[in-house]
Formats: C-alpha cells, sequence, structure tokens
C-alpha cells in the first residue's frame, strides 16, 4: 500500500498514544528554545569553570522545597543594587541598597558584599545594616588601595571579618553569649535571645570618594542560603537548572542527527542491496554483517579513547553502528517491492535502476523510515549519556550523561543528593518516551495487522 505524506499524518492522528509522544516532543523542543534565548552560550566554556561558578552556594537544595517544609530553610540570594549618588562638598558619596525580606527560620551561612571599583586615589567603603527592629548597626568600614592614576580592585567583604563581630557584639550580642556565635548569626537575631529575627532588611553599602572618580563596573551582596534555584546546586557550584535546560537540545540533536542519518544511510544501502539483487547484493550484505557482529559499546570506548571524545565525534560513531540493522530491514522489504508489476513495467520501459529506486521504492519505505527515526532516538541518546556516565563523554558539554557522571564521582548517591540525580534521569525517560510513543504510533501504519 502506498502512503503519501498526508496518509501519513491522518493515519498518525488516530493514535492517541502518537500525539502524546508528540506533545511532549514539542514540550522539549520549547525547553530548547527557552535554554537559547535565556542561557548565553558562554555557558559552555564557564560549566567546567569553578571560577563562573563562586557566588553559588555548594550542593543546595532547589528552593521549591520549602513550600513542603514547617521550618523554612534559608534561601541562597545574589542581590542586584538600588543605587544613588550624593556630593557633600568635596566628597562624593555613592550608595548601594540591597533590600531583604527574611522570613526564614534558621540563620544563613553567610554574606558577602563584592564590588569592583574604578577610582583614583583612595576611596572610603563602609557597611551596614538596618535591621526590621529598627536598630542601625555599622559593620565594618575599609579603604580601598590608594592609587595615584586610574585604577580598578575588585574588592569583596565578609561576614568573616573580624571587626564586623567585634561591631556586632557592642551593638546586638551584649545580652547573651556570643562567642560561639558568627556574625551573620548576630545580624539576624533578636536581641535577648539566640532566634531569628524576621523581616526587612536594608544593607547599605557607602563608598566616600574625594576626587569624585568613582564608578563601579559590577555590584552585588550574596546571602549565602541552604537552597537556590529550580534545581539546585552541585558540589561545583553549578545551577543544575543550566546543565538540565542545555541538555534538551544537546539530547535533541543528538538523538534525531544519530537516528536520522543511520535511517537514511540504512534505508539507501538496503534498498539498493535489495534491488540490485545477485552479486552485489551478496557483497553488500556481507560487509554489512560485518559491521553488525562488531560489538557497538566496547568499539564506542575504544574510540573515544584513541580518536577522541568531541560530542560530534560521538554523533558519527553512533551513526556508523546505528544503520546496520535497518539495512536488512529494508533490504527485504525492497526484494518484494521491486516483484510488483508497476515496478517490473518500469524497468521494461528502461527507466534506470536510480529513478525506479526514488520514484517508486523509496514513496513505499516512508512509513517505515518514520518509525525506524522516531525508534532509534531513544538508543542515540542513552548511548551518549551512558558513554558520559563511564567518563567518555564531551566534558565541555553540560549533558544529562555528564550530570550523572559528576553526580557518580562526588558521590551523590551515598550523599543523599536525590535533586543531582533524578532530574536528568526523568529528561532521559521522558525524552524516549516521546519517540517510542511515536514509534508505536508509526508501526500501526507500518504493520496492517495492527492498523486494524
Amino acid at each position: 500500500m502506498s502512503f503519501s505524506s498526508k496518509d501519513i499524518w491522518r493515519e498518525f492522528s488516530r493514535s492517541n498514544i502518537g500525539i502524546i509522544g508528540i506533545g511532549i516532543l514539542i514540550a522539549l523542543f520549547c525547553l530548547s528554545v527557552i535554554a537559547f534565548v535565556t542561557i548565553p552560550a558562554s555557558t559552555f566554556k564557564e560549566w567546567n569553570d569553578p571560577g563562573s561558578w563562586l557566588s553559588y552556594p555548594k550542593s543546595a537544595l532547589p528552593s521549591w522545597v520549602n513550600y513542603f517544609l514547617m521550618d523554612k530553610i534559608p534561601e541562597h540570594l545574589i542581590l542586584n543594587p538600588e543605587t544613588s549618588y550624593q556630593k557633600s562638598g568635596d566628597v562624593s558619596v555613592m550608595t548601594n541598597l540591597f533590600v531583604i525580606d527574611y522570613e526564614y527560620d534558621s540563620f544563613p551561612n553567610d554574606f558577602i558584599y563584592q564590588y569592583m571599583a574604578n577610582y583614583n586615589g583612595s576611596p572610603l567603603v563602609q557597611l551596614s545594616v538596618t535591621r526590621p527592629d529598627g536598630l542601625e548597626v555599622k559593620l565594618t568600614s575599609t579603604s580601598i588601595p590608594a592609587s595615584q592614576n586610574s585604577a580598578t580592585f575588585g574588592g569583596m567583604i565578609f561576614s568573616t571579618d573580624s571587626s564586623m563581630k567585634k561591631n556586632l557584639q557592642n551593638k546586638i550580642g551584649y545580652l547573651f553569649q556570643t562567642d560561639t556565635l558568627y556574625s551573620q548569626d548576630l545580624v539576624f537575631s533578636q536581641i535577648d535571645e539566640n532566634k531569628v529575627l524576621k523581616g526587612h532588611y536594608v544593607f547599605k553599602a557607602t563608598f566616600y570618594d574625594v576626587n569624585g572618580k568613582l564608578s563601579l563596573d559590577q555590584s552585588k551582596f550574596i546571602l549565602g542560603g541552604k537552597v537556590y534555584g529550580l534545581m539546585g546546586t552541585d558540589e561545583l557550584r553549578r545551577d543544575l537548572a543550566v546543565g538540565i535546560l542545555w541538555g534538551t537540545p544537546l539530547a535533541l540533536f543528538i538523538g534525531i542527527t544519530v537516528s536520522i542519518g543511520s535511517v537514511v544511510i540504512g534505508l539507501l544501502y538496503g534498498v539498493f542491496a535489495g534491488f540490485k539483487g545477485r552479486k552485489t547484493d551478496e557483497a553488500m550484505m556481507r560487509f554489512n554483517d560485518i559491521i553488525y557482529a562488531m560489538p557497538a559499546l566496547p568499539l564506542l570506548i575504544i574510540l573515544a579513547v584513541t580518536i577522541g571524545n568531541s560530542i560530534f565525534l560521538i554523533v558519527g560513531f553512533l551513526v556508523i553502528f546505528g544503520w546496520v540493522g535497518i539495512a536488512k530491514v529494508s533490504r527485504s522489504m525492497a526484494m518484494q517491492i521491486k516483484t510488483l508489476q508497476y515496478v517490473e513495467a518500469s524497468k521494461l520501459m528502461g527507466q534506470k535502476d536510480f529513478k525506479i529506486i526514488f520514484k517508486h521504492v523509496l514513496p513505499q519505505l516512508l512509513p517505515y523510515a518514520f518509525a525506524s527515526i522516531a525508534i532509534s532516538v531513544p538508543s542515540a541518546i542513552t548511548t551518549e549519556a551512558g558513554l558520559s556516565f563511564l567518563g567518555l563523554g564531551d566534558h565541555t558539554f553540560p549533558t544529562w550523561g555528564q550530570i550523572l557522571h559528576d553526580a557518580s564521582v562526588y558521590g551523590a548517591a551515598e550523599r543523599g543528593m536525590w535533586w543531582w540525580i533524578l532530574p536528568p534521569g526523568i529528561m532521559i525517560a521522558i525524552t524516549g518516551l516521546a519517540f517510542v510513543f511515536m514509534g508505536h504510533a508509526m508501526d500501526k501504519i507500518v504493520n496492517p495487522k495492527l492498523r486494524h
């Protein structure tokens, strides 16, 4: 039976499970678009650079876990300032305000003020906080290193500063034991007891400059917490949501490229062998048997170790080992189709073999080709994930398999870091399920027994 593209879609649309697969695939493409639009491509270079993730917490839970807990865990916050300028005589004053509504049931891990200043002279930096009870505390003050010429200085003020704790003890900690408390505990505690003071906090960084040439390239306040983002972070402080999102287009690229490449090569190879027959068929299928008999995974491991583990090389290797099974099936189908009367008539009319193959044989195999593409995608994705899990994948790309490999290296399962393991595993399963559903729907079109 001959199928046009409209016939294939009409038959496919009657399958509920196929429509579900299409819906999942559309959702995955939407995630891919979100990744391209919201996450810079430079993330590939930064993914394995620890310096790019210093502002993030280590091994933090996803922030949404607070919706299921009675005692709210402090969220890791990276805040940008509200900046204002004033001038008093010869002194220029620049102020950065950071507003925090603290409604958590335990103290933060720490806090850091980070800035990058362009200046001339020796400006003074002062950090203070206004608490919900109205108490204003000067935390610390320091001078930026003096310079006679224009200079750039990257500075950081940590909550571990010894002078900061002394100032806090004088203002807040005089009514209870403070030897075992840290500066962040004192800032966020009630005056009469060691309990969290919830409410509205305003941290203020003030720069005093005599020359009036001070400017800030960047300024941010980091409140260290134990939960962060949609997917949490890993041991290297990387935002796992970035890896999961970027892993989506990478998985689709690997799966779809490998499946289309394998199906096209296998279909053309098998159809040509089956149509030509005799010695040509014999020689081509013996070569097919040689490739088919090779153990794919061990050879992929050897090739990744000896030649390279670039993601493009891995895709090429997967295509090399993926077409042989499709070639066998398409050969047998082509041998049946070439005996049909209209094919025989085309031969008698003197049409060339290639024209007959592309005009009369290949169109008959379109449903099988689409079904094979859909079914081959999960295999390609899981094979790449397996290679990456073994440490043989491309480390420069945040694939789901690479994330699982890092989780295994740092003992995420033993440490109960489920947010590092489950999301990439679930995404691999969902992606595979989408193409399995579509392949099942296409199988009903290919197989007449299932069609009715």
